[in-house]
Parts: structure tokens; C-alpha cells; sequence
């Protein structure tokens, strides 16, 4: 009990170090967000006093990249609602349902059957990119069982593309033949963090930005039955003889959205445990990072860097090619 809380403390450090810097303007200038950040003091701690402390904090370290990750999971379902999803419509819907489906498809069959990747980091990797960047890499790794350094490569791939594709999608606007709202659904169907999404949209304009951030929330919807059905996929591509198991934390997001729809919960209540989310997404990524050795990462080699820009230019091209047929379609 003794070692379980002092890991959980030591990773509480460095998460409250992280909300920190994330205050701080350089963070804010270069769009770093909290996640990010976590994992980056994490790695940077685990790689440098971690070995020395070991064996009095691993419990809590191993409690909080378990079971405080599903809790920041299922906390994550109370940013969402159904009244979000009405005010785009079923075009948003169809789009965000085709590009994750071939968005993960596509990223498989690169990483797997062209690249020889690890299967592991390209599940992850495709998660990430088709639905929400590191939240969903996160709700992925309970499903997948990959190890740390695993993640690790995941998360970097969303970060350098994620934010590629913050500067490059304004830039995009007016070039390309979609109307505001259908280009707002472009940016929160393509890009994979909400964060970098937010920042994309608001570079042109806010009506701009809630419509993209609105079309991102739908792509967060869908992580439940996606870990579902991911679950069941491995559990059946393995030949495992262990009966299937529902991820409890992707039942438990999809009635947490549920609920949130009701209006039963304060819009107060609601923000609180929003910031629960927030704080046990961190704590579970600093234990990540804590266990996670760069020599590892580095062994991946350039594969997943070659991987990450082609399913980047593909949901940049691909992405724009199915929101023009939507517009087309629902015009």
C-alpha cells in the first residue's frame, strides 16, 4: 500500500509540473498541450531517475497506467453529447464513419502487410489517426496490451503530423472547393487531436472552429464501439481460446455521454469531472513516459515516420475528396 501511493504521488508530481508548463506561453505558442507535455517529462524522468526509485514507487506507477487510464477513459465521455452531433448533421456523421473506417484500414495495411511494422504500434498508430489522437492511442493500449515504448512511438507520430496539419489546413482554405461549415468538418474529420483541430478552425474563424470541434466530438463518439469491435478483431485473429470480454471503460464513455445528453448533471458538476478526465488521462500518460526507454523508441527506426506521413497525406487528400462528395451529396 505504502509503495502504491508513493508511485501515485511521484507521477502526481510530475503531472502538476506539466499542467504547469502548459500555463506557460511558450507551450501555449507552440500548441503543446498538457498530454503531451506529461509524456515528455515522464520519458525524460524514466530515463534518468526512475531505475534508482523503482522498487518503491512501480505499484502506484503500474496502478496509474491501469486503472486511472480507464477512469480518465470513461470520464472523457462527459465532453460529449447528442444535442453536439444535431447541429452537424448526418454529413458529418457519414463522413467521420468513412474516413475512420479506411482511415484504419489503410494504416494496417501500410504498417503490417508493406512496412513489416510492429503489429502493435500500428493498431495503436491507426487508432490514433482515425479517431482522437492520444486519448483514443490510450483507450487503444488497455486493448491492444502493447508496451510502453509502443505508445510512446504512437503518440510522437500524432504530435509532429498533428501539428503539421495545424498550420497546413488554414493555409488550405479557399484553395480547395468546400463551403465554411463542409471545411469545418474537414479539419475535425482529418486532424487527429481535438487541441490541434481547435487551433486549425480558430486560425480562420470561430464559427469555423465549433463546427470542426463538433465533427471531432462525433470521431470521439465512435472510440467506445471502435475498442469494442478492436477487442473482439484481435481476440479472434489471436485464436484465443478466452472468452470474449467488452471493454468495461468503453461501455462505461458511451453512458457517461449518455447521461451528459440528459442535462441531469450541473454544467459545474459536468466541468469538474471533465478536469477529473483531464488529470487522470495525464497521470496515466506520466507513468507511460516513466516506463518507457528511449532506447526503445529510437530501435523503431524511421518505418513509423514513414507510416505516419503517408496516413497524414492520406486523410489531407482523401479526407478532402470525401467531404467534397458529402457537400455534394447533402447539398
Amino acid at each position: 500500500m505504502k509503495h502504491n501511493i508513493l508511485g501515485v504521488i511521484f507521477v502526481g508530481v510530475i503531472t502538476a509540473v506539466a499542467m504547469f508548463l502548459a500555463q506557460t506561453q511558450w507551450a501555449i505558442d507552440y500548441h503543446l498541450s498538457p498530454l503531451v507535455l506529461v509524456i515528455l517529462l515522464g520519458c525524460l524522468f524514466g530515463n534518468t531517475l526512475y531505475n534508482k526509485v523503482e522498487m518503491y514507487i512501480h505499484p502506484g506507477v503500474a496502478f496509474s497506467k491501469s486503472v486511472l487510464l480507464r477512469i480518465g477513459i470513461v470520464l472523457y465521455g462527459f465532453n460529449l453529447t447528442l444535442q453536439d452531433i444535431s447541429q452537424v448533421g448526418v454529413n458529418a456523421i457519414f463522413t467521420d464513419t468513412i474516413l475512420l473506417i479506411s482511415t484504419f484500414c489503410i494504416t494496417c495495411f501500410l504498417g503490417i502487410r508493406l512496412l513489416k511494422l510492429d503489429k502493435q504500434v500500428v493498431y495503436l498508430t491507426a487508432t490514433g489517426c482515425s479517431i482522437c489522437g492520444v486519448a483514443a492511442i490510450l483507450g487503444a493500449q488497455s486493448v491492444v496490451k502493447a508496451d510502453s515504448h509502443k505508445v510512446a512511438v504512437a503518440v510522437a507520430l500524432i504530435v509532429i503530423f498533428g501539428t503539421i496539419a495545424m498550420f497546413l489546413y488554414p493555409l488550405l482554405y479557399g484553395v480547395m472547393p468546400l463551403t465554411e461549415q463542409q471545411f469545418g468538418i474537414y479539419i475535425g474529420s482529418t486532424v487527429h487531436e481535438v487541441a490541434q483541430v481547435y487551433s486549425a478552425g480558430k486560425m480562420l474563424n470561430s464559427s469555423l472552429a465549433d463546427t470542426a470541434v463538433i465533427s471531432k466530438m462525433i470521431r470521439v463518439m465512435m472510440l467506445a464501439p471502435f475498442l469494442i469491435c478492436l477487442s473482439l478483431y484481435l481476440q479472434k485473429s489471436q485464436k484465443s481460446q478466452q472468452k470474449f470480454t467488452i471493454p468495461w471503460f468503453a461501455l462505461l464513455f458511451i453512458i457517461a455521454s449518455l447521461i451528459n445528453s440528459t442535462g441531469w448533471i450541473s454544467e459545474s458538476n459536468v466541468n469538474v469531472l471533465r478536469q477529473g478526465s483531464v488529470l487522470a488521462l495525464m497521470m496515466a500518460m506520466a507513468a507511460m513516459g516513466l516506463t518507457t526507454q528511449i532506447k526503445a523508441v529510437r530501435q523503431a527506426g524511421i518505418k513509423p515516420l514513414i507510416l505516419g506521413g503517408s496516413v497524414f497525406l492520406w486523410l489531407v487528400l482523401w479526407g478532402a475528396g470525401i467531404n467534397y462528395m458529402m457537400q455534394l451529396f447533402f447539398s
